[in-house]
């Protein structure tokens, strides 16, 4: 069986020392709906969102203008993602409890994202050098 798609490669810049320490993740992973994501790729660190309702729709925190929007209505924080992706192939390793280093991350939480953020996923602590 040949290979049918192009291999893609990028850099994983800070990957290696995001997340600090993992103790627990969403068992197996979780495919995340990249709809109006912007970005190729989606970095580790990055905030994850889930439905309210069903807890079963998963999606990368939106970002505008570099920097995090606003959390859509009826979504809240549940993690981290561990490692980057493409947004093409989103299939995410989400961190739920552990720690993240907050100097290596693509988008900076503003002070009431973190606050939020910790408030619903007190389990990540958020931490560096």
């Amino acid at each position: 069986m040949a290979l049918t798609t192009t291999p893609t490669e990028f850099g994983f810049g800070s990957d290696p020392v995001v997340i600090r320490s993992l103790v627990d993740t969403i068992k197996g992973g979780v495919v995340l709906d990249v709809t109006d994501f912007p970005d190729e790729y989606i970095r580790a660190g990055h905030l994850i969102i889930r439905d309210t309702e069903t807890k079963k729709t998963y999606k990368p925190m939106p970002v505008s203008n570099g920097q995090y929007a606003s959390l859509p209505q009826g979504y809240e924080y549940c993690g981290v993602l561990i490692s980057s992706i493409p947004t093409a192939e989103a299939f995410a390793a989400v961190l739920t409890i552990g720690e993240v280093n907050d100097k290596c991350l693509t988008y900076t939480p503003t002070a009431a994202i973190a606050a939020a953020f910790k408030s619903a996923v007190p389990t990540i602590v958020w931490a560096h050098d």
